[in-house]
């Protein structure tokens, strides 16, 4: 059974390799695993909404109004920086086209020569100088592409991603080029709102403790030991990553290389992207351009999906028929009210004019040539005769 090729329109976030998904026509891009991403989105939201329902109504009558404002605005910052880190390109290299694969190994090939059997061939590097000292390009088996600088693969979305950070499940998602600095503010402003909402159950606890006793204050608020039981575990570990991402930015450093000792080995290589200086480290992280992505997610392309031709023959055949029928149309046909065979209650002017028609329709080119119409035969008019005179 033979195939028809048929071309289609899709989106290239459709066909791109790797373990990512997408929502909103490739707006949104996550990884696969996304189960502790819904955990911090029921943590954050679930700790804030008992603060709002418990301690907020309180706190604004007994001491300002502007508690429950501020709280709102930075719970709002939060969750959208969390978004933005959860939702966007990390900075995703795309992977070589077959034609490009295949010339980066003819390449490999020329220069390492022919390895004989049995021997390891020597890895695939490239040197490049970046502020006066070399650094390797590492070639990615998987992409086949010689990586950039500070890019790595990540083995959860098998991807390579461009100044690769981490990939941290809290977020769903790398931490690259495109996202590290909403991933730093997201910390950040949840370090605030972590203090800034454990504080004020303290001051809760304590201004009802004073006024009815400590026990009663428990009771009359049972949310309060709840979101002091979760600030207190959440303080530790988001103020203390906070803390060292802050470090990894002062220096110009990514958690990678800090994890590698790229930049404080054996070999004191010094670090060739830092600028020696803490603000302008700081500068180019957080207040750097916002790079585009490179993957053109919602792009369109073509692609050839085969057709079995058992399906595409009807559809073929109509066609050709409907070409037919339009190239050379079918004659109208004419009803006639009279009966074709006379009889004894058909009139005379009606057996004239059906004589002539069947005439007519004798001489087409339809009928055989040996076919004589009864009308015009004598016998049929003797009869018919006979039969008027036999009714008068």
């Amino acid at each position: 059974m033979s195939a028809v090729m048929i071309s289609r329109k899709v989106r290239k976030w459709e066909k791109l390799p790797g373990k990512n998904t997408f929502c909103c026509d490739g707006r949104v891009m996550m990884a696969r695993q996304k189960g502790v991403f819904y955990l911090t989105l029921f943590l954050i939201i679930g700790t804030c909404a008992l603060f709002f329902g418990f301690e907020c109504p309180y706190l604004a009558v007994h001491l300002s109004a502007a508690i429950p404002v501020f709280a709102a605005v930075l719970f709002l910052f939060v969750m959208a920086m969390l978004l933005r880190t959860s939702f966007s390109d990390p900075g995703v290299l795309p992977r070589a086209l077959p034609e490009e694969a295949t010339f980066i190994e003819m390449e490999i090939e020329a220069a390492n020569g022919n390895v004989p059997s049995g021997q390891r061939p020597p890895p695939r590097i490239r040197n490049i100088e970046i502020n006066n000292q070399i650094v390797k390009l590492k070639y990615c088996y998987t992409c086949k592409i010689f990586r950039p600088p500070r890019a790595s693969h990540c083995s959860i979305c098998d991807n390579c991603v461009d100044r690769f950070d981490h990939h941290c499940p809290w977020v769903g998602n790398c931490v690259g080029k495109r996202n590290y600095r909403y991933f730093y503010l997201f910390t950040l402003s949840l370090s605030l709102l972590t203090i800034y909402i454990f504080t004020f159950d303290i001051v809760h606890v304590v201004m009802r403790s004073v006024e009815d006793g400590f026990l009663s204050a428990l009771k009359e608020t049972p949310g309060t030991v709840l979101e002091l039981l979760v600030c207190f575990f959440t303080l530790w570990s988001v103020v203390g990553l906070t803390g060292f991402h802050t470090y990894l930015i002062s220096l110009n450093q990514t958690t990678n290389e800090d994890i590698k000792g790229s930049w404080s080995g054996k070999n004191r290589v010094q670090n060739p992207y830092s600028h020696k200086n803490i603000f302008k480290n700081c500068c180019e992280v957080l207040c750097g351009p916002a790079y585009p992505s490179v993957l053109d997610r919602r792009g369109l392309m073509h692609e050839d999906s085969p057709v079995s031709a058992s399906s595409a023959a009807p559809s073929s055949s109509s066609s050709s028929l409907s070409f037919s029928n339009n190239s050379k149309p079918a004659p109208p046909t004419t009803k006639t009210t009279a009966p074709l065979i006379p009889n004894e209650h058909t009139p005379d002017d009606a057996k004239a004019s059906i004589g002539v028609s069947a005439e007519q329709s004798c001489s087409s080119e339809d009928l055989p040539p040996s076919f004589i119409p009864p009308l015009a035969s004598p016998e049929t008019d003797a009869e018919a005769s006979v039969t008027k005179d036999n009714s008068h």
